[in-house]
């Protein structure tokens, strides 16, 4: 014989589930990898640094 269940815990986790596949899914596809915000920072450091060293001294 089956073991039982109850179904509203049932419902419960497949939907969960569901919503966890889905947020997973979609910051594949819209967000970033670590190494990428790193690269970003990295290249917007240097051309602050880059600017600041062009200022004329009053």
């Amino acid at each position: 014989m089956g073991k039982t269940v109850n179904l509203s815990t049932f419902r419960k986790q497949k939907a969960r589930a569901e919503k966890r596949r889905k947020g997973d899914e979609n910051a594949a596809r819209h967000g970033q990898s670590k190494a990428e915000k790193g690269l970003a920072k990295a290249r917007d450091d240097k051309a602050r640094r880059a600017l600041d060293g062009h200022k004329l001294d009053e």
